[in-house]
């Protein structure tokens, strides 16, 4: 029999099983995120925070204030801040930062807004499944209509804006 300590350390989030057992584990994690911020960073306590993927970013942005692989993996289990590291701690494009943001179609197109700052197949694939973000990565990323981002907005809410994007690329290639 392990002690609550013992089970976080080698466990991980799906090992976990149950509701409650889960948010004991994110308790772990926030708990080793404030000691190492009152005492200072251990590596034993970084590994407790590294059990859940929000304390293993703020973990890497407040206490060691640099990137490292034990956080950005733990960082990336979410793709929301798999994307928020590579944005505020690495600060550049990484595979496996984009790899686990393109898990989620608005991470998708933040990172190739913000992080990629130019369109890629990845991220417009990961976008394009929904229909919102797909518009949006046309308009803001790809500055042109594509045939996956059309597919992706045909029939939706968000056709007749994609339809005018289209216009004005072909008023702009008249002129």
């Amino acid at each position: 029999m392990h002690t609550i300590f013992e089970e976080v350390a080698l466990a991980t989030p799906n090992e976990l099983g149950s509701p409650w057992r889960v948010e004991r584990f994110v308790m772990i994690a926030e708990s080793a995120y404030i000691f190492a911020l009152k005492y200072g960073s251990l590596n034993i306590i970084r590994k407790f925070a590294c059990k859940d993927p929000y304390f293993a970013y703020r973990y890497a942005m407040d206490i060691d204030k640099c990137p490292r692989k034990d956080t950005r993996n733990a960082a990336c289990k979410s793709p929301e801040w798999a994307y928020e590291y590579a944005l505020h701690i690495d600060k550049k494009p990484r595979n496996d930062t984009r790899k686990n943001a393109c898990k989620s179609p608005e991470c998708a197109y933040l990172y190739a807004s913000n992080i990629d700052q130019c369109p890629r197949n990845d991220t417009r694939e990961a976008a394009c499944k929904n229909s919102c973000f797909a518009y949006l990565y046309a308009k803001d990323i790809d500055a042109k209509p594509t045939k996956e981002t059309w597919l992706s907005v045909k029939n939706t809410e968000h056709e007749e804006d994609y339809k005018k994007i289209l216009k004005e690329l072909i008023k702009e290639q008249i002129i």
